[in-house]
Order: structure tokens, then sequence, then C-alpha cells
């Protein structure tokens, strides 16, 4: 890249900044919303709507060093029996306050490992959701399966219970980089895997690599996002390895000495990025990739990009609700997450009422900030007359905002008329940009690298 030189002046190699795939970030979510107003906004859902439900199962055969999800290991499968029935009991609490006639655009299993439950419970769950919230036309019905812990039984219990698109982790196919993470996963039980779903007819499959892993250099990542290619996903996620053994403690395992700096981040991610496109596939965001005629691509070029939890997303819902310890639900009034902790959820939900602990309540200026935000990370530009129709700003204010960004990152971006765009130049900078309209970002150490 022939502008590191910029780039490096501009701060992208010093600074850290959050990954917005909510606004405000998680970390800034406060002890002020209740169960109550969990109940209220699921309430207010308007009859008929089409929205979105994730669902967490926190357990894991082994914890993997390199994870910062909220996740528990367990040797037996008594825990994630007793847990399963816990969500049943969630659902059911969900569907008595639901308003009718809402059906589900996106269904995600995520986790931990969701393929530890067993096979007639997997069916189970899958029936109890879909009898209260049917899949919308069109919908999607997607798993995080490890190729570590699938089997035929599971495989034909996810497809009989109606899956659409698989995720598979991949991280890196290195076996020494697999070592230094804790993420043993040869390619070839990738690849059964993968030849295992597709055998039943599901034809959408993710993948996530990352980069920044310890150990990682060029020919590394080259070799392991060829092999990826070979196995032919649909998208591909392209994460930046987030080292914060201050959040998650199990990566003080990780050799810190062996992670590669921010200039050989990028490096890493550029040779990967090439690949990618050489190999056909449409650059989205700032980290994902998919074939042309899949979702992701298609969204993208029609400006209906959206981003959330799971990355960058084609779904439209307004709203998601989180199902399972620690996860958050997105309204249009706020943000509500459950109980962290597995035995406070539970607990919670066996005593017949939410774990919400804590979350957001939005403001109108929350609202057209997040809006913001989410066009600089999806699409690289604003469109001005979208936020005074919108949102009533004025032309002052909008134009505020792109003064700001200009002063930091000059012929970065562009300012005309019709609004801000960002220069191809600027795409390792997206993050940072975000953050100039970012009104509770005070520079916090905490978040991850900006590259």
């Amino acid at each position: 890249m022939s502008n590191i030189s910029q780039l490096a002046d501009l701060g992208l190699f010093d600074a850290r900044a959050p990954r917005y795939t909510s606004y405000p970030p998680a970390n800034h979510f406060k002890n002020v919303v209740t169960p109550a107003h969990y109940r209220d906004w699921i309430a207010a859902i308007p009859e008929g709507s089409s929205i979105s439900l994730y669902l967490h199962v926190p357990f894991c055969r082994r914890l993997c060093w390199f994870c910062a999800c909220r996740t528990q290991g367990t040797k037996s499968d008594s825990p994630v029996r007793s847990y399963v029935q816990t969500l049943l009991d969630e659902i059911a609490l969900l569907g008595e306050i639901l308003p009718r006639d809402v059906t589900l655009s996106r269904l995600h299993w995520g986790g931990g490992t969701p393929t530890l439950i067993e096979p007639d419970l997997m069916e189970k769950l899958a029936a109890a959701i879909f009898r209260r919230m049917p899949l919308a036309e069109g919908g999607e019905f997607s798993v995080e399966i490890d190729p570590n812990e699938i089997d035929e039984p599971r495989m034909d219990a996810l497809a009989r219970a109606g899956l659409t698109r698989a995720s598979i982790g991949v991280q890196d196919f290195d076996p020494a980089i697999q070592a230094m993470i804790g993420r043993e996963q040869s390619f070839e039980i990738t690849a059964s895997t993968i030849a295992m779903i597709r055998d039943r007819g599901i034809r959408s499959v993710n993948a996530d690599i990352l980069f920044g892993l310890p150990g990682q250099d060029g020919p590394r990542i080259a070799d392991s996002v060829q092999k990826l290619m070979a196995l032919g996903p649909d998208r591909i996620a392209l994460y930046g390895y987030a080292h914060v053994p201050w959040v998650a403690k199990r990566q003080v395992m990780i050799p810190a000495d062996k992670l590669p700096d921010p200039r050989q981040r990028l490096a890493l991610f550029e040779i990967a990025r090439n690949l990618l496109i050489s190999d056909g596939y449409d650059e989205i965001g700032i980290d994902h990739f998919a074939r042309p005629g899949d979702g992701l691509a298609v969204a993208q070029r029609t400006g209906r990009l959206r981003r959330n939890f799971q990355g960058y997303t084609d779904d439209q819902a307004d709203v998601l609700i989180g199902l399972g310890a620690s996860s958050i639900s997105r309204f249009p009034q706020g943000y509500a997450q459950n109980a962290p902790a597995t035995g406070a959820h539970v607990g919670a939900i066996r005593d017949g009422r939410f774990s919400t602990m804590r979350g957001h309540v939005m403001t109108p200026d929350d609202q057209w900030r997040a809006r913001m935000i989410e066009a600089v990370m999806c699409d690289f530009r604003i469109d001005t007359d979208e936020f005074v129709r919108k949102f009533g700003l004025d032309r002052e204010t909008v134009a505020g905002m792109y003064s700001r960004i200009a002063a930091q990152f000059g012929d970065m971006v562009t300012i005309t008329a019709r609004g801000l765009s960002l220069d191809e130049r600027a795409r390792p900078l997206t993050r940072m940009i975000a953050q100039v309209l970012d009104a509770y970002d005070m520079g916090n150490q905490a978040h991850s690298t900006a590259i």
C-alpha cells in the first residue's frame, strides 16, 4: 500500500477504536434498562412485523484462547441439556407478550458452540421458535458450526429444522498458529464439515478467518486464505484478532511477543484482501467478502447493507431480540442485555422473569449518530438529504460533523453539496472516522487496535 506514511501520520497504527457493531458500543451500556423496559419494548413491536432473533449458547467443549465471547467450558452434555430447557422457557415468556403475527427475517444460533446441543433438542428448540415466530418468506436460519463438534445426526437435525445458512469458524489453518491460539482444527475436518452441510442441500456457507494472530506472516496467511477459498464459502469475514486480555482473561495464554504489530497487521490484511478479490469475491465494508450473487453483495450494491452484532448483514429488521445469557436485544427505543453470567440468567428465567441487567435508552441524538456511523461503516459515505429528511437535522449541523472529520483526515474525505465520502485510501481509517461521530467515546483504551 503506497500511502503507509500518510496512514501513520493520521495515527492509524497507534489508535484504538470501537468496532461499531452497535452505537453506542456495548461498553457504554449502563444498569438503567430493566426487564420492564424490555417487556414494554417487545410489546410495542407492531403486529405482523418481521424481526430478527439471536440465540446464544455459552458452552464449549474447550475454550479457545483467542476468543473474547461469553463462553464457559463443559465436559458433559448435562449443562447444555439444562440450558436448552431454560431457552424453551425463555421462548415461552417471550411468546406471552410478543404481538401477533410476528415473523422472523433472521434466526441465528451463536455461541459458544450451538452444535453441542443433542439432535432431538435441536429440533425441539427450532420447533418452539417457529411455532411462535415462523420464518418469513425469504428468511434465513443460520447456525455457527464447530467442525470439531458436529456429526451426521446433528447435521441431519439442523437440516430437518430448516437450516438455510451455516457459519464456520476457521481462524487459520497453520498448525503452529492453531497451537498458539488454542484452536486445533485441520483443513481436512473443515472440508469434511462443509461437504456434510452441502450434501444436505444447504447451499449457503459463511466462514471466518483472522489476521493479526501470533506467528502469522505473509506466506502463512496466504496459504490459509487459499485453502479457505478452495472450499468455496459464499461469504468470508476477515476479522482482525483483538488482543484484549483485560477483557478476555484466557488471552493471557497467547504469546503477546509473537503478535504482529499494527503495520504488519495491515500488510496481512492486504495480502488476504487481494487474494479474495482476485478470486472473484466482492469486498463488503471493511472486513467482509462475498460472492457477487450472495445477499450481502446484493445489499451493498443496492444501498441496503446494514451492521449489527454479527458484523455486516443484509437483514432489514429494526428489531433484534437476543435470547440466552449475555445476549443483547436491539429495539428502536434502545438496547437491552441479558445477565452475562449463565447462572444469573437461568435463575431469572426459572423464576418466570427476564434477566435484563443493563442497556441503553436511545435519545434522538443517538438515533442519528447511530445511522451516520452505520452509513460510514457500510457505504463509506454520508448522504446529507437522508439526515435532513429522516432525522430533521439542519444542514449546518450535518456540515459541522463533516468539518470535524475533514479537520482530522483532510483529503482522505471529500465533501460536496450531497454529502461526505471516504476516499479509497481511507478504508483502513474507517473505524477512526466513525469515532469522530461518536458522542460517547473518549479514546477508551479498552478498545482493540483500529487496524
